[in-house]
C-alpha cells in the first residue's frame, strides 16, 4: 500500500470500543496514523469520529471521505450471552448487516479506500480434532462456521469495487484485560484453573499484542488478500495453556470442569467455543514474513501474567 506523507495514513475502525479495537486504535495512532472511529447510537462523538447505523445501512460518507483503509471489527459478542434462537439471529445479522453497510459505503466513496480488513474467526473450521488447518482448509459445520462463512462472503464483495480484502480468522485472543481469559484468569490466580472437559482439545491462540501487530502488518502489505489465520504458530492443548498460566501464578491447575456441566450452563456455546478442537496454523502470515513476538505458549503466558 502506498503511504501518505512521512508514512502517515488514514484508517477507519468499526468496533473501536472493543478489546481488540481499542488496542488497534492505540497502536495505529502511536505509529502516526490518523484513525476515525465509527460510532453507533447516540454516543457523543470525539473529534474525527464518524456516525453509522449498521442495522439501518447508513454511514456518514462525508466523515469517511479520503480514508485509505477500513478495519471492520464490529459485531455482537459471541461469548456474552447463552445462544438462544433470538441471540443467534442477533449474532448473524450484526455481522451480515454491518459488513454489507461498510462495503456499500466504501464502494460509494471517491477515491475508494484501498483495503478492507474484516474480522472473522477460526470458528470457520468447526470442530476438527487434531487436523492441521490452514487458510485453504474446507469450512466446518455448526453455527459459528455458518456465521463466519456469511460474514466473509459479505466482506469479499468489496473486491467488486477494486478494494483489497483480507478476512482475519482470529483464534483465541489472550489478553491481560479480559477477552477469552476474562473468566479463566481469576480462576487460575485462585488455584481453581484446570482442564475444561478433557483438556485435550486444541486451542489456537494469539496474544492481543500480536493480534493488533498482525492487523497493522496486513493493512500495509499489498500482496496479502483473502482469509488470513490470526493464530500463533504453536497451537496447544487447552490444558497446556492453563498449566502455563498456573505455573506463573504459582497455583495448582488440576480442578476439572466437566463437559456435561458446561453444556448445561452454556448450551451450544460450550461445544463450539470451549470444547471444540481447532489446530490452526498461520500459513498466510508465515508466508508474508510476519514475526510473532509471542510465538509459543510459555512466552504468551509470561506476557499475560506479567505485572507492569
Amino acid at each position: 500500500m502506498g503511504t501518505g506523507q512521512n508514512g502517515r495514513m488514514d484508517f477507519a475502525v468499526t468496533g473501536a470500543s472493543g478489546l481488540i479495537g481499542q488496542a488497534l486504535v492505540a497502536r495505529l495512532r502511536l505509529q502516526g496514523h490518523v484513525v476515525r472511529r465509527l460510532v453507533r447510537g447516540d454516543r457523543a462523538l470525539e473529534p474525527g469520529d464518524v456516525r453509522w447505523n449498521p442495522a439501518a445501512g447508513t454511514v456518514d460518507l462525508d466523515g469517511l471521505a479520503g480514508v485509505d483503509g477500513v478495519i471492520h471489527l464490529a459485531g455482537a459478542g459471541v461469548g456474552d450471552h447463552r445462544w438462544s434462537d433470538s441471540y443467534r439471529r442477533t449474532i448473524l445479522q450484526s455481522r451480515v448487516d454491518g459488513t454489507r453497510t461498510i462495503v456499500q459505503a466504501m464502494g460509494a466513496l471517491e477515491p475508494k479506500p484501498l483495503v478492507l480488513i474484516s474480522a472473522s474467526a477460526i470458528g470457520y473450521y468447526g470442530d476438527r480434532g487434531g487436523e492441521l488447518l490452514t487458510e485453504s482448509s474446507a469450512p466446518g459445520t455448526g453455527f459459528l462456521a455458518e456465521v463466519t462463512q456469511a460474514w466473509e462472503h459479505e466482506a469479499m464483495a468489496a473486491e467488486d469495487f477494486g478494494i483489497r480484502v483480507v478476512t482475519t480468522r482470529s483464534g483465541i485472543v489472550l489478553s491481560r484485560e479480559g477477552g477469552a481469559l476474562g473468566r479463566l484468569l481469576p480462576m487460575v490466580r485462585l488455584g481453581l484453573g484446570g482442564p475444561l472437559g478433557t483438556g485435550r482439545q486444541w486451542w489456537s491462540w494469539i496474544t492481543l499484542e500480536d493480534e493488533v501487530r498482525a492487523m497493522h502488518f496486513l493493512l500495509l502489505n499489498d500482496e496479502v488478500t483473502g482469509p488470513v489465520n490470526l493464530t500463533a504458530p504453536q497451537p496447544v492443548h487447552q490444558v497446556e495453556l492453563v498449566n502455563a498460566l498456573a505455573r506463573l501464578a504459582h497455583r495448582p491447575s488440576f480442578l476439572m470442569a466437566p463437559a456435561t456441566g458446561m453444556r448445561l450452563v452454556l448450551g451450544q456455546m460450550a461445544d463450539e467455543m470451549i470444547l471444540a478442537s481447532q489446530r490452526v496454523l498461520p500459513g498466510q502470515l508465515d508466508q508474508a514474513g510476519f514475526d510473532f513476538i509471542h510465538d509459543d505458549v510459555e512466552a504468551a503466558a509470561s506476557w499475560v501474567m506479567r505485572e507492569d
